[in-house]
């Protein structure tokens, strides 16, 4: 009888210590699999079991979370959704998450562990912390200034403080209202359908997102190489450049919008945006040096995040000389984001040093607690200091007495470059209206702005199409907004 209670016992010991491998097997190797299984629901029960945190402008929430008191319980509310879509993107129960609202998205959800009062205290009680919020470095005054300006209008704004590369305004139009995304409803899905399905693309945030061919804005690049590289050495000097301009090695012959551009001097081919001028430029500066100069400005840099990830801004490297004169203008393959391009406005800003652009200024626990702070960061030196006070000069001029007037500012200093961009088969898309700028109250010891704007198009033919126009009131706009500020 005790062989067999012994037997009996073993058994037992046996069972048991494969339930607790089974059970170990499941909630350890096999939980994974079964939390990315879509029957279960229960990690989409507790995500939405608490309010998220929120994202904050000025001081001030931008987002929230409503009731439902369904299973899904909290859902995400938005104040002034399309005006700060570019910033927040959307955070859905049915399409997930995008921009600051998936970048943070740990933080905000509460499961990122530095929110956890003790190492792997979530892990242990099975439980989410509330969720924290983001302090962006958005200026509101600005971002309402760059949203209204475009209006109806196609187009982005970006703008950022030259000395620490904090973003100031990051608008796309025509947006969208992220909040009829929030839900997992009907309504949530055909919304859903009918962004992705139109043609004018406004989940797509044209700021970071999509780039342009940047036409004469290019321009500041190819000076600074210019200067740099000893090319040009007396911006007043004249230039020894024939209008019109035969692209080396082809018959084709590149012209200017106006009169005045043969050998004409640094200074007035900056002025009047002279085409001739500066496919020359490049030309004699070289691939080399070019290229050179465009990526410490960061084009060709696939790795920005600010901190979702921006797209390429590029310059080709593998340019024949006809090929690199139209690079040099802006063209050809030359591409840049509007961000790309506030960089390069505000590097000359800053005695020619170009700052990481970024958005988050700090994280915070729900208490109030510091989790993270934006910090110092490393800057690089894209020209000369010597080049950078020659090139606000020009830009100044440009504002002065050239082609960006209607960027002027009363008690304020303001540099500028118009840019009128081709595009399309055979340049027959409607040109994209580009003007780039920085300003510096009289009363500043440094310029407080730089500013990117790009128009896509115009309801009016092309002969109303200009960065002066078009853009330049729109970058005004927001260059008020933050000296008043």
């Amino acid at each position: 009888m005790t062989r067999y209670i012994r037997h009996a016992a073993a058994f037992c010991a046996l069972l048991l210590v494969a339930l607790v491998v089974n059970a170990a097997r499941v909630q350890i190797v096999q939980a994974p699999e079964y939390d990315g299984n879509p029957a279960n629901r229960r990690p989409d029960i507790a995500r939405y079991q608490q309010p998220r945190g929120d994202i904050l402008v000025g001081g001030e929430p931008v987002t929230g979370s409503r009731d439902t008191g369904e299973h899904l319980r909290f859902e995400r509310t938005y104040v002034n959704g399309p005006m700060y879509a570019p910033v927040t993107g959307f955070a859905s129960q049915g399409y997930g998450t995008s921009l600051l609202e998936h970048a943070e998205d740990g933080l905000l959800s509460g499961a990122d562990p530095m929110l956890a009062p003790l190492p792997l205290w979530n892990d242990v009680t099975g439980t989410l912390n509330p969720g924290g919020d983001v302090v962006t470095t958005i200026n509101g005054a600005a971002q309402r200034a760059a949203f209204e300006g475009l209006g109806g209008r196609k187009g982005a704004v970006a703008a950022v403080e030259p000395s620490t590369g904090r973003i100031l305004a990051l608008v796309s139009t025509p947006s969208y209202d992220p909040q009829s995304l929030s839900g997992n409803s009907t309504a949530a899905t055909r919304t859903w359908n009918r962004l992705n399905n139109d043609p004018d693309k406004p989940m797509l945030n044209r700021a970071v997102r999509r780039t342009y061919p940047p036409g004469s804005t290019f321009k500041v690049v190819t000076a600074a190489a210019a200067l740099d590289a000893g090319v040009v050495r007396d911006p007043d000097a004249p230039t020894r450049s024939p209008d019109p301009y035969t692209l080396p090695g082809t018959r084709t012959r590149l012209t200017n919008e106006g009169e005045g551009c043969r050998d004409a001097s640094l200074r007035e081919a900056f002025e009047w945006s002279c085409n001739t001028v500066f496919a020359k430029l490049g030309v004699d500066v070289g691939v080399a040096d070019m290229a050179a100069t465009a990526e410490a400005f960061g084009f060709n840099d696939d790795g920005l995040r600010i901190p979702f990830s921006v797209a390429r801004s590029t310059f080709d490297t593998s340019v024949d000389r006809a090929q690199l004169g139209l690079s040099s203008i802006g063209q050809y393959n030359t591409r840049a984001t509007p961000l790309q391009m506030a960089m390069v406005a505000a590097a000359v800003a800053d005695g020619g040093q170009v700052r990481a652009p970024y958005l988050v200024e700090r994280t915070v626990r729900a208490g109030g607690g510091v989790v993270a702070t934006a910090g110092s960061r490393p800057a690089r030196q894209a020209m000369r200091p010597s080049t950078a006070e020659r090139l606000k000069e020009l830009m100044t001029g440009v504002v002065e007495d050239g082609t960006g007037a209607n960027a002027a500012i009363p008690g304020a200093t303001v540099g500028g470059k118009t840019g009128t961009a081709q595009h399309g088969v055979g340049n027959s898309g409607t040109p994209y209206a580009w003007f780039v700028s920085w300003a510096q109250g009289d009363r500043d010891p440094e310029p407080k702005v730089a500013v990117a704007v790009v128009v896509e198009g115009t309801p009016g033919g092309r002969e109303v199409i200009s960065g002066n126009g078009l853009a330049a009131p729109i970058a005004r706009a927001v260059m008020e907004a933050v000296l008043g500020g």
